[in-house]
C-alpha cells in the first residue's frame, strides 16, 4: 500500500468517526501544532486554543477534504489560518494576509548563503541558551508574513513545497519571504554575533 492509499485508509477511517483513528492523528500532530502555534503567538493560552480549534475545525472539514494536499499540509494550514485569526484580534491594524505579491522574484543562491556571515561560530555557541534566547526575540519581532515562513520553513522543516502548499503561495513567494526573514535576521542579531566573534578572535 502506498502512501496515497494509506492516506485514502485513514480518510475512510476519519470520516466513519473511528475512534482510534481520530486519537492516532491527534497524537501525531498535537505536539507540532502546539509548538508551530506558540511560535507564532508566544502565548501558551492562544497556542492551546489554537491546538484545540484546528482539530475541531478539521473533523468538521473532513467530509469536504479532497486529499489532494497531505492530512499534515491540510491540517498545518487550519492551524495557521487559526493562529492568523488570533494575531489579527489582537493586532487589527496589522497586514497579515498572505496572498501572491508583486516582485517576488529572488536569487537562490542568496537563499544558500544568507546566513554564512555566522558560519565560523562554533556550535556550542549557536546552541547556548542565550543565542537562542535572542534568536526567539529576532525572530518574534519579523513582521507576520516573513515569521510564519521562516517557522515553517526552518524551524518546522518543512520543504519549500510543502510550505507553498501550506499557505496556498507560489514557491517563488516563500523563497523570496524566506530570504528576507533570514536576511532581516541577520540584521536584527548582526550585533549580538558580532561580539560573540569578537570574543572567540580574543
Amino acid at each position: 500500500m502506498n502512501e496515497n492509499d494509506l492516506q485514502e485508509f485513514s480518510l475512510q477511517l476519519l470520516r466513519s468517526g473511528d475512534r482510534a483513528e481520530v486519537a492516532r492523528l491527534v497524537d501525531a500532530y498535537s505536539t507540532k501544532i502546539y509548538r508551530l502555534a506558540l511560535k507564532m503567538l508566544s502565548n501558551p493560552q492562544d497556542a492551546e486554543d489554537v491546538l484545540q480549534n484546528t482539530f475541531l475545525k478539521a473533523m468538521q472539514a473532513l467530509p469536504k477534504f479532497e486529499g489532494r494536499s497531505s492530512l499534515s499540509t491540510w491540517l498545518y494550514r487550519i492551524a495557521v489560518n487559526e493562529a492568523l485569526m488570533t494575531i489579527r484580534r489582537a493586532k487589527p491594524e496589522v497586514d497579515i494576509t498572505l496572498k501572491n505579491g508583486e516582485n517576488e522574484d529572488t536569487d537562490d543562491d542568496l537563499l544558500l548563503t544568507s546566513f554564512t556571515d555566522w558560519c565560523c561560530l562554533p556550535e556550542g555557541e549557536l546552541m547556548s541558551s542565550e543565542a537562542q534566547n535572542h534568536l526567539d526575540k529576532a525572530i518574534h519581532k519579523l513582521p507576520e508574513k516573513l515569521r510564519i515562513v521562516f517557522i515553517l520553513r526552518d524551524l518546522e522543516g518543512l520543504s519549500i513545497r510543502e510550505t507553498s502548499e501550506t499557505l496556498e503561495l507560489t514557491e517563488t513567494a516563500i523563497k523570496t519571504r524566506l530570504l528576507r526573514a533570514r536576511l532581516k535576521l541577520r540584521e536584527m542579531l548582526s550585533a549580538y554575533y558580532g561580539e560573540r566573534l569578537g570574543q572567540e578572535k580574543i
